[in-house]
């Protein structure tokens, strides 16, 4: 007989992964408050978990646990991606209200880090690492 689990968990790993990267970023950027989508990513992870516990076979149950503990992740990663976005980490939105005091504040930036050419000039210069603020967790 033929065994999927060992496929449908490694696909339910790669979408849960690829989305709380990506997902993350967007909710992050477009919500003025982070605390509801954070809020709806915990109850959906306990939601999924507790379906995993309960599930018909060990398929699916294992995949709605994967999802599950991505979603509880995703929801934490909300507060680290907002702390990145304070630091200048991350780009800011300037539509978001909770960005644009960020930029009013002189904490934020608009501008990627990320986004440049491997050749460019490095991350961070010297110059940079002095003004910049130790990161407080």
């Amino acid at each position: 007989m033929l065994q999927t689990s060992g496929l449908w968990l490694a696909i339910a790993t790669f979408l849960s992964i690829w989305w709380g990267h990506v997902g993350v970023r967007w909710l992050e950027a477009k919500c003025a408050n982070i605390r509801p989508p954070m809020f709806i990513l915990i109850a959906a992870g306990f939601g999924l978990n507790i379906a995993a516990l309960f599930a018909p076979n060990v398929t699916i149950g294992g995949v709605c646990s994967v999802v599950g503990m991505a979603l509880w992740w995703d929801a934490f990663e909300l507060v680290r991606q907002d702390r990145r976005v304070r630091h200048g980490h991350a780009p800011a939105n300037p539509h978001n209200p909770r960005h644009a005091r960020y930029l009013a504040e002189g904490r934020a930036t608009l501008h990627d880090p990320l986004d440049r050419e491997p050749g460019d000039v490095p991350l961070i210069t010297q110059q940079s690492v002095r003004d910049r603020e130790p990161e407080v967790a």
